[in-house]
């Protein structure tokens, strides 16, 4: 559900994303130059409950205006399936969070992290959304290599149609198979979800309880991954549909288990 730029997204028009250009991960599987960044602890997230450390990488959103250009790439694109627009217009941050707004007739938005790729390792998002069922909410890590659906996706928060409901979908193989879980929680209060990606295993937590768990070898991505943002679009074209919104209070990025940084 997230697209590498233009060709890809022209390509991959069933898909619903679209990803900036693969980057080259460093040796130990951080960005080059990545140092711990300072951040206000959460002491529901996995990263304190679970002791993670410093994150090496993110954006704390206290800033205003357009998102970081250093940090993001803004989709400038057609939506998911065809749906709709992505519009850089769409997403602004306001000191405090980024906020992606959809209209009753789909201009919305997404963008991806140009932070934070490696294979293996931790990302958490601390997120909230509103509005039509129409509108989706997701954060994905989407493969470096733009090679879907092949080298994976692992949407570790996402709607389908119902507010009230959040969804871990890992997808794996050329085939697009998918191991999936679902839990009941109120998506308009802020939550914090993360995923644990480790040689063994992924793991899924909302507010550092777990709750998503795949240990098959089988299912491994085969490279490394980045952080996405999307507030996606599905009109059902029989109800009038509404506007839609997702905010984003942070977005941290964290090494993988056993790595010196931690």
């Amino acid at each position: 559900m997230h697209r590498q730029l233009i060709a890809s997204c022209v390509a991959a028009m069933f898909l619903s994303g679209c990803s900036s250009p693969p980057a080259q991960p460093a040796a130990n599987g951080a960005d080059q130059g990545s140092d711990p960044v300072a951040v206000t602890p959460v002491a529901d997230s996995a990263a304190a409950m679970l002791h993670w450390g410093a994150p090496i990488a993110g954006d704390e959103f206290n800033y205003t205006g357009e998102p970081d250009a250093l940090k993001w790439s803004v989709y400038d694109s057609s939506g998911h399936a065809g749906n709709g627009v992505r519009s850089p217009g769409q997403v602004t941050v306001d000191g405090s969070q980024m906020v992606i707004t959809g209209t009753p007739d789909g201009i919305s938005a997404g963008m991806s992290a140009k932070f934070g790729r490696q294979k293996y390792g931790r990302w958490e998002v601390r997120a909230a959304g509103s509005g039509d069922d129409a509108y989706h909410m997701v954060a994905i890590l989407w493969p470096d290599s733009g090679n879907w659906p092949c080298d994976g996706e692992v949407d570790y928060m996402e709607t389908t149609g119902n507010w009230g409901l959040i969804n871990f979908f890992h997808h794996y193989g050329c085939s697009n198979s998918k191991t999936s879980v679902s839990k009941t929680l109120d998506l308009t209060q802020f939550h914090n979800y993360a995923v644990d990606w480790t040689p063994d295993a992924i793991v899924g937590y909302v507010d550092g309880v777990k709750w998503f768990e795949d240990r098959d070898p089988a299912h491994q991505p085969p490279g490394s991954m980045h952080q996405t943002l999307q507030l996606d679009w599905f009109p059902d074209n029989v109800t009038a549909d509404g506007p839609g919104e997702l905010r984003v209070d942070w977005v941290r990025v964290y090494p993988a288990e056993g790595s010196p940084r931690l």
